[in-house]
């Protein structure tokens, strides 16, 4: 292995980043295709899909979709959201 790949790996610069897991508020974990009900921007009950920028929630009442990032709460880095178990359907 040549040296300039031994010193750039032993720093970490080829490492690969883990994805941070989703957790809802209250640090359910959340998967593509869960439903949940939004606690911002008066979106309702939600479904989790995979859109062309990325995570995004799909309100089903309007059709709205919003990217997971906007959905961040500042204090725990969770999601704004509340798991909907198949039980509250």
């Amino acid at each position: 292995m040549p040296l300039f790949l031994k010193a750039t790996d032993m720093f970490g610069l080829f490492k690969k980043k883990k994805k941070k897991q989703l957790l809802d508020y209250d640090g359910k974990p959340l998967k593509v295709g869960d439903k949940v009900m939004s606690l911002r921007y008066d979106l309702g009950k939600c479904v989790l899909t995979e859109g062309e920028r990325g995570i995004e929630y799909e309100s089903l009442e309007t059709g709205k979709r919003v990217s997971f990032a906007f959905m961040i709460d500042a204090h725990t880095e969770n999601q704004k959201v509340r798991k909907i178990e198949n039980t509250e359907e």
